[in-house]
């Protein structure tokens, strides 16, 4: 998995596991997750290893082992996510210094540095204000709206 579709992947598995708990089941396993976000169970177990590690979701062995949810999913912002996910700035700088006898070599990283700060910022912000209840609510009027099929009946944007 590349490493800017890490926090895409968790937002997806945390709104999935919200959507399952409003239904009932608050217990859901790494194979169902996967197949909502279309992808091999291993990276869904990776992701939820790094979610458990910051305290967003818990497993559970024997009988109805599984993941949940823990918390609120409308005080779990992005950047708590990303912060679970990611490690480092949004934007990062090369993995070896440049060649420092070539001018652009010398001069690419400060130069660019001054850029990748003022964005931190700004990402930084927008993660900050978004929490995995709102993804979610976004994620059932987008399929409310486009007619998508396998929609329940159910009023999806109340939690039970």
């Amino acid at each position: 998995m590349s490493a800017n579709s890490r926090l895409t992947v968790a937002a997806h598995v945390l709104a999935w596991m919200e959507l399952n708990r409003r239904l009932g089941r608050d217990v859901v396993t790494s194979h169902q997750i996967a197949e909502s976000v279309n992808t091999n169970p291993v990276v869904i177990r990776r992701s939820l290893g790094d979610l458990r590690k910051a305290g967003l979701v818990e497993s559970r062995r024997g009988p109805g082992a599984g993941w949940s949810l823990l918390g609120d999913p409308a005080k779990i912002t992005l950047f708590d996510v990303y912060q679970a996910v990611e490690a480092g700035p949004v934007l990062g700088m090369h993995h070896t210094l440049p060649n420092q006898s070539c001018p652009v070599g010398f001069g690419i990283q400060p130069a660019l540095q001054r850029v990748y700060e003022g964005l931190e910022g700004v990402v930084r912000a927008q993660l900050e204000r978004t929490t995995i209840a709102d993804v979610l609510a976004d994620v059932l009027a987008q399929q409310s709206r486009a007619g998508a099929p396998g929609v329940t009946p159910l009023d999806l944007t109340s939690p039970s």
